[in-house]
């Protein structure tokens, strides 16, 4: 079955707005075993959407169409798609009242201009949105079926998995179900891992695995995914390829399907019953601002100390370092300082400073235990100065999962520079 997605929307188009829609989209649709031809943007004009639906109804069998629900006179889904399929507008009595009780549930009165979200294509099929006010529709024009939806992102997750992949998977007539499994890793690049996975290519393509990749820094995804009759074949089907990315990507793995880094680090730290404090500076508060998302609790994560400078942040900790020291022996002290004065179990420190030329930067780490020398790794991080925050924040966080599993601390990573030395400040 050919489908295709089609984004409304000025903000979009200009990209003033990222399109995270569609990647969702394209990925579920993926993951349920329905592959996508087309992705297209339009921006708000009739004329431009018209002839949009008008390309799309003679080369695909489906179209999700998500955005233009909204009420304001931008908003021109709905108009566009009777014009389209040659049928009036009329109104929905009962989605008018579900706008009411959605206002008043709030204590507000309904906008009269939300009564454009009830007009409805003629003899169009109804789709729910329990969260919001913009109902979906399903209508054909030409030969194909369009799907409508808001472009209100919690709206369409919720639409797509509910209304929207069920109807396609009737329409395509498939029995297959589809098992997904990914694998995020931090260190090493996309060539490097599609190169070390060559070896599975002739296994996976005789067993139907496909294998792919997502690249989004600094992690990479690595993804297998398989279709059977069951949920239990498809399974089986990846569960040997699985394990033997597994062991390729050994180390550098840092979680698997849903999980996140900070989520495993935040385990891994819980069944060991340690507990974190962190002190950091150049990160713009990250790392201590991924791990209190994870732990909203603080079971683990204790405190986070922010500085602008690593001698602020020194002080803030409570610890004295000359600025002339060398970097391993700053982060080192600011590592010691920051778990004692919150009497926690361990003491992470990261520093990050500019590089001696431009697309480079440094990231000085320490690792404090209790009655342990500190644990230090430095890196000299390639790329722009965002990468480079982004790149030396997973590095920290994985340090310390590292130390958390029993792994060594300093595997090269692909986005360093070699030899990480970095003489010691004048």
């Amino acid at each position: 079955m050919r489908i295709e997605i089609l984004c409304t929307g000025d903000e979009i188009l200009s990209g003033k707005t990222v399109n995270t829609n569609y990647s969702h989209m394209a990925c579920r649709l993926q993951e349920a075993g329905l592959d996508v031809a087309w992705g297209t943007t339009v921006g708000d004009s009739r004329e431009r959407l018209a002839a949009a639906f008008r390309l799309a109804s003679q080369r695909a069998d489906a179209v999700i169409v998500n955005g233009g629900l909204g009420p304001t006179v931008d908003d021109l889904s709905q108009e566009v798609a009777a014009e389209a399929a040659g049928v009036e507008l009329v109104l929905d009595e009962n989605w008018v009242r579900r706008i009411e009780t959605f206002y008043s549930a709030r204590g507000r009165v309904m906008p009269p201009n939300n009564v454009k979200q009830a007009m409805l294509p003629e003899g169009s099929e109804f789709i729910d949105n329990p969260i919001g006010t913009a109902c979906g529709f399903a209508i054909y024009i030409g030969q194909a079926r369009f799907f409508f939806t808001p472009g209100v992102p919690r709206e369409i997750k919720l639409m797509l998995d509910q209304e929207i992949i069920p109807r396609l998977l009737k329409m395509s007539g498939t029995r297959a179900v589809v098992a997904l499994k990914r694998f995020h890793s931090f260190g090493l690049g996309k060539s490097r891992v599609d190169d070390v996975l060559k070896p599975l290519e002739p296994e996976l393509e005789q067993a139907g695995v496909k294998l792919g990749f997502q690249a989004h820094y600094p992690q990479l995804e690595t993804k297998l995914l398989a279709k059977g009759y069951s949920q239990e074949e498809a399974a089986a089907r990846l569960a040997p390829f699985a394990q033997a990315v597994r062991q390729y990507l050994g180390s550098y793995l840092l979680a698997e399907d849903t999980e996140t880094l900070e989520g495993a680090l935040l385990r891994a730290l819980t069944a060991k019953g340690a507990t974190l404090a962190v002190a950091e500076c150049g990160t713009h508060g990250a790392v201590a601002s991924r791990l209190a998302a994870h732990d909203s609790a603080g079971t683990v994560f204790a405190r986070g100390t922010l500085g602008a400078s690593s001698d602020s942040l020194a002080r803030a900790v409570g610890c004295s370092v000359e600025g002339h020291a060398p970097p391993a022996s700053r982060v080192a002290a600011i590592a010691r300082a920051a778990r004692t004065a919150a009497h926690t179990s361990l003491g992470l420190a990261v520093l990050m400073e500019p590089g001696d030329v431009p697309a480079e930067g440094w990231v000085h780490i320490a690792i404090a235990k209790e009655d342990d020398e500190p644990i230090c790794r430095s890196a000299c991080l390639l790329g722009a100065g965002e990468q480079i925050r982004a790149g030396g924040v997973e590095l920290a966080l994985d340090c310390v999962r590292r130390l958390s599993a029993g792994l060594s601390v300093a595997d090269v990573i692909d986005f360093e520079k070699r030899p990480s030395t970095r003489p010691a400040a004048a």
